[in-house]
């Protein structure tokens, strides 16, 4: 018997934590169906649509964070040198770019395989990491699309830290 062939039984949808955590914050959601629950939540530099997905033939919950960013395709080259240089930086999770749509998304996933349950801590830590991530990014994406920025300069601009306030 191979590993894949052995089943486990879930006692709850994972997608079910997702939205009691949305409630207890008052967070805007809505449960477009049993294994898909989405939520709005408003950003330091633009509001985010982040759709949570229970994935039972891979058993994983997966993220999907996106924001409104149109990439014009005469920047698409320069955004998709900008996203890998992104994706070095990060240690879980990842931007991708959906070139029908153009848009930009962060998407992460939380396997949980073998029955295993997800806590709300766990939950809680895939969206921190996804507005996190696209807070930190944000900028440099606006840089390269609207600004006319190399990716590197980009990168530069939005990695450098400064501390306190003016």
């Amino acid at each position: 018997m191979s590993l894949m062939e052995i089943t486990s039984s879930r006692s709850a949808n994972p997608v079910d934590i997702v939205e009691r955590i949305a409630a207890v914050n008052d967070w805007s959601f809505a449960r477009s169906s049993e294994d898909e629950v989405t939520l709005v939540m408003t950003g330091k530099w633009t509001d985010y649509q982040i759709s949570f997905t229970w994935m039972g033939e891979i058993e994983a919950l997966h993220l999907a964070c996106a924001f409104d960013l149109r990439v014009p395709e005469r920047r698409r080259a320069e955004l998709l040198e900008l996203v890998t240089m992104i994706n070095e930086q990060l240690w879980v999770g990842h931007f991708d770019f959906w070139a029908n749509d153009g848009l930009v998304m962060f998407r992460h996933a939380l396997v949980l395989a073998g029955g295993v349950e997800a806590s709300g801590p766990q939950c809680e830590s895939m969206l921190a990491t996804a507005t996190e991530a696209c807070e930190r990014y944000f900028q440099a994406f606006q840089f390269v699309i609207w600004a006319g920025k190399s990716p590197r300069e980009a990168m530069e601009a939005v990695m450098f830290e400064t501390h306190g306030e003016a």
